[in-house]
């Protein structure tokens, strides 16, 4: 199933991707479009982001998903939609739990689980309407297993895989699908924002290692979004070669 038979008429699909300015979201956004989808991308960081949508021939649009009126005005601008790929997330701080700060664990609520909230309730009525809608949630590894020094996204990840699965079951007998893709290790600014711009402990992260790139969970984004209406893809689990778990892991 192409996104071209998918389309209404006089045009083809739309696909909203958030946290779109760079990693995953970028990738995601330039994927689809190469798929045949018209992209509209959402950040905060909107000098990027217009970058990534000049390259796609998307719409950039400014978008803080932990903030409702943000929200709305990005929602209102949109129109029409088929897909939405939930993106923006990430991590902060690698505390064990008693030195965690409550902080850092309400930003990761906010961004990962109350934005997914946010995004899916303000589109979701128009992905019913279009008759073949779909969400795609970016999880993590994070969201199968905990780790040392992982409990505040722990948490978060978990929260969003278990909105996934409940939204899963709530929309039997409409014309949407859920799915979650849970990447392991993606080399991004993801550690570099966990470790607070360390960039040594950033770059530590994939010593040894060939992790996954950006582009690979676009591919399966891609491969998620344009399976017949009749196919739902639940969960994908994304690891290296050399990452069985999340902290199992064969350096070189």
């Amino acid at each position: 199933m192409t996104p071209e038979t998918r389309g209404r008429a006089g045009g083809p699909p739309v696909a909203v991707v958030t946290g779109a300015s760079s990693g995953i979201g970028a990738a995601s956004a330039l994927a689809l479009a190469g798929a045949g989808y018209r992209v509209v991308l959402g950040a905060r960081r909107i000098d990027l982001l217009e970058e990534v949508a000049a390259a796609c021939g998307g719409t950039a649009l400014a978008l803080d998903v932990t903030d409702q009126a943000s929200v709305d005005a990005f929602a209102e601008a949109v129109g029409p939609v088929d897909l939405l790929v939930n993106n923006a997330g990430g991590a902060l701080g690698a505390e064990p739990v008693q030195d965690a700060a409550v902080e850092d664990w309400q930003w990761m609520y906010e961004v990962n689980v109350l934005g997914t909230l946010r995004m899916t309730k303000a589109l979701l009525p128009r992905l019913i309407a279009s008759g073949d809608g779909q969400v795609v949630n970016i999880g993590s590894v994070a969201a199968r297993e905990p780790y040392r020094g992982g409990a505040g996204y722990n948490a978060a990840k978990h929260a969003v895989a278990v909105l996934s699965r409940v939204l899963r079951i709530e929309m039997l007998g409409q014309p949407v699908r859920i799915s979650e893709i849970d990447p392991g290790m993606v080399h991004t600014d993801f550690s570099l924002v966990r470790f607070r711009g360390d960039q040594a402990k950033a770059a530590a992260v994939y010593d040894g290692v060939t992790p996954l790139a950006a582009e690979d969970v676009a591919d399966a984004v891609v491969w998620v979004a344009t399976r017949p209406p009749h196919v739902n893809i639940d969960q994908v689990l994304m690891l290296a070669r050399d990452q069985s778990s999340a902290q199992v892991i064969h350096r070189r």
